[in-house]
């Protein structure tokens, strides 16, 4: 069997889970019950033996996908030589669930607008990546698939008939003008087929993503005018991404889509990455998502509590847990033939400097934005400062995960400076506070020395990679100015920028991560949120025309739903990488905040992260509550 190209795909969630719809109606990617669970369905990763939920036409059709506006329910439309349907496929929240307590479902609804419409119904789970092939049983509204631990029930008032070779189920049905029928797929228990229910549960579904979307007069947006239909989206898709339970975001929903096609660049990012979080905070908050802004401020405060600074993990479970351990399923041929399929992370133990500064800009961001933080959490901070100022030095894995030996990346030096500067100035600004501030400042005084004598070539005009390259450049040193280590305008930053538009840039907006070993086969794709990086980096410096430009080129490459993988293919444009992914919907909305706020057209305030003036904290408030809220 043939596989989708990863664009044609469209995301539906509940907070728990994701679910990839293909174009062709077919749902060939779904862990349940939640996104970090082994799959039911895995077509997307092994065509032939990966599983799928399929609802399309019997013969030769057209389709196209589409968002119901301002949610994440997904109508596919079908179109025929003899007629026309609509699939519209949504996974209930909680809130407008016909049950108390509802088993994780997916809710397939599928409309006959120009009949007769023949439709074939393919029920093909295969439960725990695929390892664990279960019997189909018939039910009183359809069939059941029972494995060794789990149980799906597809609800359709169908006879399905099981496979000769007892993989799955499947059967057709023909529609009329008019006529509607409901799948619905439940994990664990069953959901009885109750139409007018199931409306309801659609209704409120549709109620929910629209009462929770950003809405807002265009003319005073902080994300208006021709961005801001893709800056919506790209805030619902990180809602989708945000478990909802513990406040976590995940990188992305699936495992091992291939940043290289055929290579070996295949990952697993269904865990929450630290280095997410301050560009996090600052979208939701900008775009008015407090609570979710909230929710993830304390979760890096929890991550603080409970772990030692030398052994805080970049990368964990959204329900906290850290054993990520990486794991080879070689009895899936992967994306295409990309193999290897991975579950698991190995850079959960990883030294990656960079992290702490991500940390501790996240808390500063989230105060600025009005969080004090306890007198307890007061003290996680210090410690966390204290222990960047006596290893700032140290080789890491950086912000790429090198598999290499650990190098002196000037981007790791750039965060840990921001560590301790965002450490200094919570101090500074919160009454009552003790802070060994004459250590931070000689140890941010020393780390800014190091990177700019040793992070910075003469001979290229730009920041290099890491301390002791001359030529070597690293994209995620367009950050420098974004995090206010050097103002826009200073001419190492303008040389930097120059530099990666020189060696870095493509003609067509894109830009690729860093040059140089990395420790693997194959090719490394150009980088979608590098690309929002340098927009971010020319809006900065007042360069709004070249920002603009590039901004409207990358979001060519954007699904036609407005989705984002973590890469591009130069030569095919096809997204590549785990999809849709946070940090590229991140990087869009970021990018187009600096953007309107450098043109004049939004009231975000975006200067540098961090920086002092209207951007800086309000020491007038409360910023460090000198009691615990369980004291």
């Amino acid at each position: 069997m043939q596989y989708n190209p990863i664009e044609a795909y469209g995301a539906i969630g509940d907070g728990n889970t994701v679910a990839l719809v293909g174009r062709d109606g077919s749902i060939d990617w779904c862990p349940l019950p939640h996104v970090e669970s082994p799959s039911v369905f895995a077509a997307v990763l092994d065509a032939d033996r990966g599983g799928r939920f399929a609802a399309r036409p019997t013969g030769s059709f057209e389709s196209v996908q589409r968002y119901r506006d301002r949610t994440n329910v997904l109508e596919t439309a079908f179109r025929t030589a003899d007629g026309a349907a609509t699939v519209t496929d949504f996974m209930p929240v909680a809130e407008a669930a016909d049950a108390e307590d509802p088993p994780p479902a997916v809710y397939r609804r599928v409309d006959c607008e120009d009949g007769p419409f023949e439709i074939e119904i393919e029920f093909d789970p295969r439960f725990d990546y695929a390892r664990d092939v279960p019997e189909i049983e018939p039910t009183a509204d359809g069939v059941a698939a029972r494995g060794d631990d789990e149980r799906a029930v597809l609800s359709s008032g169908l006879s399905l008939e099981p496979a000769s070779d007892g993989h799955g189920a499947s059967g057709t049905t023909t529609l009329e003008d008019g006529e509607t029928r409901w799948l619905v797929l439940s994990y664990g228990e069953g959901i009885p087929l109750e139409p007018s229910r199931h409306r309801e549960t659609l209704a409120g579904t549709v109620d929910y993503w629209r009462a929770w979307t950003h809405d807002c007069d265009e003319g005073t947006c902080p994300v208006g005018g021709r961005w801001h239909d893709l800056a919506v989206r790209s805030s619902l898709v990180l809602k989708l991404l945000i478990h909802r339970e513990s406040g976590a975001v995940c990188a992305a929903p699936t495992t091992s889509l291939p940043e290289d096609l055929g290579g070996v660049r295949n990952w697993d990012y269904r865990y929450n990455w630290i280095r997410d979080a301050a560009f996090t905070v600052r979208a939701l908050s900008e775009l008015d998502h407090l609570e979710e802004a909230r929710s993830y401020f304390e979760l890096c405060l929890d991550h603080c509590r409970r772990h030692d600074p030398a052994e805080m993990p970049p990368v964990y479970g959204l329900h906290g847990g850290s054993d990520l351990e990486e794991r080879v399923l070689d009895h899936l041929e992967g994306y295409r033939g990309s193999a290897p399929v991975r579950i698991g992370n190995a850079a959960r133990d990883q030294h990656q400097l960079d992290v702490y500064g991500e940390l501790i800009l996240a808390i500063y961001e989230s105060v600025r934005y009005g969080e004090p933080v306890t007198a307890d959490d007061w003290t996680v901070v210090c410690d966390l400062v204290d222990y960047v100022c006596d290893g700032w030095d140290e080789p890491d894995a950086g912000i790429w995960e090198m598999r290499t030996d650990g190098e002196d990346f000037v981007y790791s030096k750039v965060m840990c400076w921001t560590a301790i500067d965002r450490g200094i100035k919570l101090a500074e600004a919160a009454d009552g506070v003790s802070a060994p501030l004459e250590r931070w400042r000689t140890a941010r005084d020393d780390v800014r020395e190091a990177i700019l004598e040793q992070g910075f070539s003469e001979s290229e005009n730009s920041f290099v990679r890491s301390f002791g390259d001359e030529d070597t450049l690293d994209s995620a040193n367009l950050l420098v100015p974004v995090v206010g280590f050097l103002p826009p305008d200073d001419d190492r930053v303008r040389g930097t920028i120059d530099a990666t538009l020189d060696r870095l840039a493509t003609d067509d907006g894109l830009v690729r991560r860093y040059e140089g070993d990395d420790g693997l086969p194959g090719a490394d794709s150009p980088f979608v949120v590098s690309s929002f990086w340098l927009v971010t980096a020319l809006a900065l410096s007042g360069r709004t025309d070249e920002a603009r430009d590039r901004l409207e080129s990358v979001l060519e490459y954007a699904s036609p739903l407005g989705l984002l993988g973590e890469a591009v293919d130069p030569e095919s444009g096809e997204q590549r990488g785990n999809y849709p992914q946070a940090y590229s919907h991140i990087g869009l909305l970021n990018g187009a905040l600096y953007l309107a706020d450098a043109t004049g057209s939004s009231d975000a305030s975006t200067a540098p992260l961090g920086s002092d003036g209207a951007d800086g904290i309000d020491s007038s408030e409360e910023i460090v509550r000198q009691s615990s809220d369980n004291e």
